[in-house]
């Protein structure tokens, strides 16, 4: 019979939405860190800007992070979704040299590594690494990045090291001045290029113009992990 069938049918799973970045929300969530007290910080502001309550992020050769941590399960919620928007791009910026490694917005996702997925020549490199930059630095790194040039989905270890991986999400000025809506895997990106047990342990946002000496002007909000299979859930923009 036709009830029998319906009876008999699994549950659906619900979806699941991981909030990590509706930042007048979660204001505590978020601390300024400054990597480097030689190097001037960042300035931060929440505002609603355009009808998107949001982080902005004035930066004049300068750089810091808002970071927070992460407790999320990336089997269950992989897909990190965002809202991000520039003035433009830094016109001097080059990934590939150091004196260039700027961006007029970036995405971090730190994460830590099981002991399974580092040898010892790995731990070693990690342990002298914290001795020069800090206990914080992470395991690995994966950076999206508003770049100027390079063709979207570039990806290639920053030049400063291997356990950063660069990708490219939006590249050139063309949707420069407006909010976009952003979606990526990180699970199938974090297994590609280091390990798929690697906890994903901080997110972080940031303009980057300290080694370039030029600025930039971005924004950033309505962080989320979503399932793979489920739509991103952007609030409405504000009239």
């Amino acid at each position: 019979m036709m009830w029998t069938c319906l009876w008999a049918l699994p549950a659906l799973a619900q979806a699941t939405t991981e909030w990590v970045g509706q930042f007048h929300t979660q204001p505590s969530a978020w601390q300024e860190v400054q990597l480097n007290k030689d190097i001037t910080p960042n300035r931060f502001e929440h505002r609603l800007w355009d009808g998107v309550q949001a982080l902005e992020v004035h930066s004049a050769a300068s750089m810091s992070l808002m970071a927070r941590p992460l407790n999320i399960d990336l089997q269950a919620t992989p897909v990190l979704c965002w809202r991000w928007r520039v003035d433009a791009v830094i016109a001097e910026a080059n990934m590939n040299q150091r004196q260039g490694d700027d961006y007029a917005a970036r995405v971090y996702v730190s994460f830590q590594l099981p002991e399974s997925a580092m040898g010892l020549g790995l731990r070693t490199k990690l342990r002298l690494a914290r001795a020069i930059w800090g206990a914080d630095l992470p395991d690995a790194a994966l950076n999206y990045v508003w770049d100027n040039q390079h063709p979207v989905d570039t990806q290639q270890p920053n030049v400063y090291t291997d356990r950063a991986m660069m990708v490219v999400q939006r590249s050139g000025n063309q949707d420069a001045g407006r909010w976009v809506e952003e979606r990526r895997d990180i699970l199938k990106d974090v297994t590609r290029h280091f390990s798929a047990q690697a906890r994903a342990v901080q997110l972080a946002v940031t303009a980057d113009s300290d080694n370039t000496r030029q600025s930039a002007h971005a924004g950033f909000a309505d962080f989320h992990f979503v399932g793979a299979e489920q739509a991103c859930q952007f609030p409405p923009i504000q009239p």
